[in-house]
């Protein structure tokens, strides 16, 4: 099993099959427009813009589970990330990342990958997925880890 066994949906609501992003190192990001790493925004949109033509893809998750920091709803998400940081990245459906209706991608992913001390779920926003062109998950980077830190690990996978 990888992440290409699943499926997301679109802000504007269509399926969105990771498959898609088949033989394509990938970054996922549980994101948030209210919050302190908000800003990271800016980084990810810097290393997509970098790093697509050579095979990475960052999708964007935005969650509302972590201080209610993404309040808005899919137009207003999608609004707010192209106006204010010029996302070109694909953003998806708001979900949620732990809990009881855990999207089955956030598991798979946390049961790949644990964070610091062996723990499965999420701390808070902008916490970061690597993935491999095989579709498996090499790095987990939590929220305090700015995108330009990652630029090695990604053209490493390159």
């Amino acid at each position: 099993m990888g992440i290409y066994d699943f499926e997301a949906e679109t802000l504007d609501g269509k399926p969105a099959p990771l498959s898609a992003y088949r033989d394509k190192v990938v970054l996922i990001v549980n994101t948030a427009s209210k919050c302190g790493f908000t800003p990271q925004y800016e980084g990810l949109e810097a290393l997509y813009r970098k790093y697509r033509d050579k095979g990475l893809v960052v999708l964007g998750f935005p969650c509302n589970q972590f201080g209610a920091q993404e309040p808005g709803d899919a137009a207003e998400i999608a609004n707010f990330c192209s106006l204010t940081y010029d996302v070109d990245f694909p953003m998806m459906r708001k979900i949620d990342v732990n809990g009881p209706k855990t999207h089955p991608l956030y598991a798979y992913l946390k049961s790949a990958k644990k964070g610091l001390l062996g723990t499965a779920n999420i701390k808070w926003n902008f916490t970061k997925f690597l993935v491999d062109r095989q579709g498996e998950v090499v790095g987990r980077f939590a929220p305090t880890v700015e995108p330009k830190a990652l630029e090695s690990a990604i053209e490493a996978l390159l």
